[in-house]
């Protein structure tokens, strides 16, 4: 805290001079003086105990790089891991793309400086759009869970209403930052699932139906992969107490899954992490809301919209931020949410990925990711000890196998994997208890029958 004798090259105005200068601006005798109100029981005497600094760019680099070769990452290991964060392939055009010198070095612009990345936004928007079968697409939100909570939240505004209905069988993480971004204007109620199906407990939702629900929130696929095959009813119990439907999706689903307004969908949510994105240690996420384009749902959007329209030149069109007066950059302190940084380079990257798979690419995909991930489970059901799948309904690209009987532990089995070079499914045994000793497996465009068989054949001498 105390003055520095001299400048330093990576510290701002820390010439002494310009310290002077600006202390006598406001009045202090020192630097000290700043932190009087601090009681000297919270800081820190003298200098902090910190290693050698690294001098030079190359001693540095090789310090970064022993540090993150720690790391096992999906590029050394078989990797049947999700539960949010998906092992997909990402075309090299998509990085060739988002690479390219006009996206990656620039921040965010205006309609001027920016009107390339515009135009790239608002195309991905438009494709997801078209995909999800809504005309209104927001730019990205940190991840799923914030896009959740965010449609939660406009069904809360646009209903008058100020409880949600929430499944069980939300994953822990997503229902967290739901919990956190919603409370305290939104109340969560829990609707349990079946156990031998996986489906939400119709009944369930039958009876917490109220005036008081905005909305009921559901996931297509769920955390535990199954595909909610009573979508159309959940959606018309909604309907009939007066509530919206929101639903959470996963892209790439929807090459073989209907878009969720055909079974009633008001607000979409969901990752576009699958659409071309590499996984990143925590990241890689990017959520995105969609709904009808109308002024009722667009006035409610927290986060930026991109909009085409005609300039003073005819024939001409540009690219921009459309209804900016409705974010917080105008309306400050009485803006309904807060509008801030977004993914918008993994929206470019989705956007390339989109225009090159095409909508006969995305059937393609799903029907190997459906066909991929049946064989999985036939593998491990065949297994001794082992059930899977755990649910009854069908499900997507996840599927949940429960090692009970099998007298080991999900953490013990995934070690042994570990060893072997495969990270196994996700343990499931502290978020769902009531599913024994379960492991959520997933199996994409990546995994080859090759690949699927030594899981199960590892598995088996995992469990001997």
């Amino acid at each position: 805290m105390s003055d520095a004798p001299s400048a330093h090259p990576y510290i701002p105005n820390s010439v002494p001079a310009v310290r002077r200068e600006m202390l006598d601006a406001i009045g202090v005798g020192s630097v000290d003086e700043l932190f009087g109100s601090i009681p000297e029981r919270l800081r820190v005497p003298g200098m902090l105990d910190l290693p050698e600094p690294l001098r030079g760019e190359y001693e540095l680099r090789r310090h970064v790089m022993g540090v993150l070769d720690r790391n096992e990452s999906c590029a050394e290991r078989l990797s049947f891991l999700g539960g949010g964060c998906w092992p997909h392939y990402v075309p090299a055009v998509c990085d060739e793309i988002v690479n390219r010198g006009e996206f990656l070095t620039a921040y965010y612009g205006d309609t001027y400086g920016d009107h390339g990345k515009m135009q790239a936004l608002f195309e991905y928007a438009s494709m997801l759009g078209e995909l999800v079968e809504c005309d209104a697409v927001s730019q990205p939100t940190y991840d799923w869970g914030a896009a959740a909570a965010t449609s939660i939240c406009m069904a809360a505004r646009l209903t008058g209403r100020q409880a949600a209905l929430v499944p069980a069988s939300v994953g822990a993480e997503r229902r967290s930052l739901i919990e956190g971004y919603c409370e305290p204007w939104v109340a969560l109620e829990t609707v349990p699932f079946d156990a031998r199906t996986g489906l939400l407990d119709l009944d369930r939702v039958r009876d917490a139906m109220s005036e008081q629900i905005a909305c009921v929130y559901f996931e297509m696929p769920g955390f535990l992969g199954v595909i909610e095959t009573q979508a159309e009813q959940i959606a018309e119990l909604a309907r009939e107490a007066g509530a919206m439907t929101v639903v959470g999706v996963d892209p790439i689903s929807l090459g073989v899954l209907e878009a969720p307004p055909r079974y009633g969908a008001d607000i979409v949510c969901g990752d576009i992490q699958p659409l071309g994105i590499h996984m990143h240690y925590g990241g890689g996420l990017a959520g995105f809301v969609a709904s009808p384009d109308s002024e009722r749902f667009v006035s409610e959007y927290p986060m930026f919209l991109i909009g085409l329209g005609t300039t003073a030149v005819e024939g001409e069109y540009a690219f921009g931020e459309v209804v900016w007066d409705r974010t917080s950059y105008i309306q400050r302190g009485d803006s309904k949410e807060y509008t801030g940084t977004t993914q918008n380079l993994f929206a470019i990257a989705a956007g390339a990925y989109l225009a090159l798979v095409g909508p006969d690419g995305l059937g393609e995909l799903g029907r190997g990711i459906v066909q991929r991930a049946r064989y999985a489970a036939e593998r491990l059901e065949a297994l001794r000890g082992v059930r899977a799948p755990v649910f009854s309904a069908p499900f997507f690209k996840e599927f949940v196998a429960d090692f009970s009987d099998t007298g080991k532990t999900v953490a013990e089995i995934n070690r042994a994997l570990r060893e072997r070079g495969l990270f196994g499914g996700l343990d499931l045994s502290g978020q769902y208890p009531e599913l024994g000793q379960s492991a959520l497996f997933c199996v994409t465009e990546v995994h080859t029958k090759t690949d699927i068989d030594r899981l199960a054949d590892e598995l088996e001498e995992v469990l001997r």
